[in-house]
């Protein structure tokens, strides 16, 4: 069955999501602050959190950045009152898989894990070839793990969706729409800067000069092509 930590300090919210979850057929656990939430992603096994991201004792942003820096790539949605892009952006540069805005309804909830769910529970990739070298970095997309020279590289869930969906796609040229639509999965109020910062980030861990890419090239006024 899975398994999803709800962090979350509002009493109601914390009943109205659980009870939902439940009725879809999720096993629910809780957590009411950062540092309880933190301690549960590290202790225990989950197919998904659901994370807070002002919270108590550490804020949704905090944990989110701990759990990837101890490893941990269980997918992660934020959910946020706040509307801003640059907190959007900033969760998702720190590790988040999505997010949901305050006040949202529990159908787009529940569409949004489903969706996360089925590509982090797929097949990570179609090719039979799962270890492959893109730039520095040699990547097993059936671990959804990199490394360089040995040593392991951190890449969130959705950096390696990205780099995956352009390796996949690979010399040919990959707008950032087809990114936002096959990579998130859905509608919505991202701007394509967002896809922009994944790139500035996967360039700074695959090219010997991110600042001259051999590797992701912008084609300017359509999106990007992998050269492989």
């Amino acid at each position: 069955m899975v398994k999803i930590l709800l962090v979350e300090d509002e009493p109601a919210m914390q009943l109205g999501l659980k009870d939902n979850l439940e009725l879809d057929g999720y096993t629910v656990s809780i957590a009411s602050d950062g540092e309880e939430g933190l301690a549960a992603i590290k202790k225990e096994s989950f197919h998904l959190i659901l994370l807070d991201v002002m919270l108590p004792k550490l804020s949704g942003f905090d944990v989110c950045k701990s759990a990837r820096a101890a490893g941990i790539r269980t997918p992660i949605i934020l959910l946020t009152a706040r509307g801003e892009e640059i907190d959007k952006v900033l969760g998702l540069e720190l590790g988040a898989d999505d997010y949901i805005t305050k006040p949202f309804s529990v159908r787009e909830l529940l569409a949004r894990v489903k969706a996360i769910l089925r590509r982090s529970q797929a097949n990570p990739t179609d090719n039979p070839q799962d270890k492959i070298q893109i730039g520095r970095l040699s990547i097993d997309f059936s671990l959804f793990q990199a490394s360089e020279n040995g040593e392991e590289i951190k890449l969130s869930h959705k950096e390696m969706e990205v780099l995956q969906y352009l390796f996949k796609n690979k010399n040919q040229i990959v707008s950032r729409y087809q990114l936002l639509e096959n990579v998130w999965g859905y509608e919505e109020q991202i701007t394509t800067r967002t896809v922009d910062n994944f790139i500035v980030r996967l360039r700074q861990k695959t090219e010997v000069n991110p600042n001259q890419p051999k590797i992701i090239l912008t084609v300017h006024g359509t999106g990007y092509k992998m050269v492989i």
